[in-house]
């Protein structure tokens, strides 16, 4: 070379020396930082998929702290009731202890009933005082909220979940097909009088129970009516007379009810040593157009967004051709426990008031009226009616608990399982995007490391090329 002004091979040399060490810094960013893709400079695209799949990760990771969440609150909701189910129980040993009416002085009935008070008392006070971060849980709450429930048509309405749009509402249409019917058996054995004419003894037995009853020749039916509606709390059968016939009709509708007479002496529905028995019918009922699971006059359906029971009226039971149509506007709890906000990825429960003023139903009474002066209370001796409210109670707290346990167990638990292993597939996924290899960068390191070493000499060396045209001076 016999130029001097620009020296070309050291030109080369540099730009190379800054090359390399702008590669050695970019190394060592990487492995002080541990990540491939520091800016988006560093791989345009993977810098694009590593941020949306950094957006999945936060959504599950806000999926399972939601799930871990409405675990707790569900856990503390159900131990109220887990409670509550026990001061139940206790309260069904006091009402069979106090029924015991011929061992039992007033005096002792009087304790059983203030130990019922207190009961009642605390089965309120657990409602009205369990809470979760300061939400009530068991007073109501968290339960559904109607309109447009005709009582004509439905005595009560238990919504346990229901998908309801964001500040909107959804429409229950339902429609009996089929109607619910008593078991029913008639005599119309009588004389033109409205007498038997022959003594007669049945075995009458019901849902409830059965009794033995003995009428002689000439009893009237209205007295053997009578007779029989006396121990209609016994057997679940009731009695009425139309002219010169006797109809003998279960208390309650579906197929669980039944009416046997059974005759022992005479004729008397059956012939004398035979019996006769009719079952009553469930009531075919459309819930918004899908078939429900019917017990009597009791439509239960679950599926299609709804976990909702219906009680009938008699009067709607069995009137077909018509829609019964109300809303649920809202209330319940709803827990967010998928990555993304949408029903989708919601749960939805609505806990009803534990109160004894909604433990029970309108056919039974309610879990209030064992109160002292209430209906159902010791010091009134009502013993049966107290036990069937009781009985009523405990199944519904029973089948809440259930339902809140299935919430939990089969769907938020299995939820944060399936969430958990999303989570590891998808850190995985933008790990192999976004974080730094440290043996590839060590050996880059390496190579960067040599490379500026040997282009800096090199650099040097070019810059002395210059001084060869001295020796062509002379």
């Amino acid at each position: 070379m016999s130029r001097i002004n620009t020296n070309i091979p050291a030109l080369q040399a540099a730009n190379r020396l800054l090359t390399n060490q702008q590669d050695l810094m970019t190394r060592l960013e990487r492995l002080s930082s541990g990540l491939r893709i520091n800016r988006g400079r560093d791989d345009p695209a993977g810098l694009i998929a590593s941020e949306t799949l950094r957006s999945e990760i936060r959504g599950i990771q806000g999926a399972i702290d939601n799930s871990a969440r409405a675990i707790n609150v569900l856990s503390v909701a159900e131990g109220a009731m887990n409670e509550v189910s026990s001061l139940l129980l206790d309260l069904q040993n006091l009402i069979v202890t106090s029924a015991n009416d011929g061992a039992i002085s007033d005096a002792e009935l009087k304790a059983n009933q203030l130990q019922v008070d207190s009961i009642l008392e605390s089965i309120d006070r657990i409602a009205n005082t369990t809470q979760f971060a300061g939400e009530k849980l068991v007073d109501g709450t968290l339960g559904y909220t109607l309109s447009g429930v005709n009582s004509s048509d439905i005595t009560t309405v238990r919504a346990y979940g229901a998908r309801i749009p964001d500040n909107g509402t959804r429409t229950v249409v339902v429609e009996v097909t089929s109607s619910a019917q008593t078991a029913q058996l008639n005599f119309t054995g009588a004389t033109t009088s409205g007498t038997v004419s022959e003594n007669i003894s049945i075995e009458l037995a019901g849902a409830k129970g059965l009794e033995v009853f003995s009428f002689a020749s000439g009893t009237s039916l209205n007295s053997i009516a009578t007779a029989i509606n006396g121990a209609t709390s016994l057997t679940g059968v009731a009695a009425t007379v139309s002219g010169t016939a006797l109809r003998l009709n279960s208390t309650s509708y579906g197929s669980a009810a039944f009416v046997s007479v059974k005759a022992l002496t005479g004729d008397f529905i059956a012939s004398e040593g035979s019996t006769s028995r009719d079952y009553g019918v469930d009531a075919t009922v459309l819930i918004n157009g899908t078939t429900a699971s019917v017990a009597g006059k009791l439509a239960s359906l679950r599926g299609n967004g709804f976990d909702l029971e219906i009680d009938l009226t008699p009067e709607r039971a069995a009137t077909l051709g018509t829609t019964t149509t109300f809303y649920i506007t809202g209330g319940g709890a709803k827990f967010q426990i998928g990555p993304d906000v949408n029903t989708a990825g919601r749960v939805d429960i609505g806990i009803p008031s534990i109160a004894t003023t909604n433990l029970g139903n309108n056919d039974v009474g309610w879990l209030a009226s064992l109160k002292s002066g209430g209906q159902a209370s010791l010091i009134g001796r009502n013993f049966a009616a107290a036990e069937a409210v009781v009985n009523e109670a405990i199944s519904q707290i029973a089948t809440l608990r259930g339902r809140i346990g299935g919430l939990q167990k089969n769907q938020i638990e299995t939820n944060v399982n399936s969430q958990k292993v999303a989570l590891e597939n998808v850190q995985a996924a933008e790990s192999v995007i976004r974080d730094a290899d440290y043996a590839t960068e060590v050996s880059k390191l390496t190579r960067a490391q040599i490379l500026v070493q040997s282009t800096t000499n090199i650099l040097g060396l070019a810059n002395q090329l210059p001084q060869n045209v001295l020796s062509l001076l002379g």
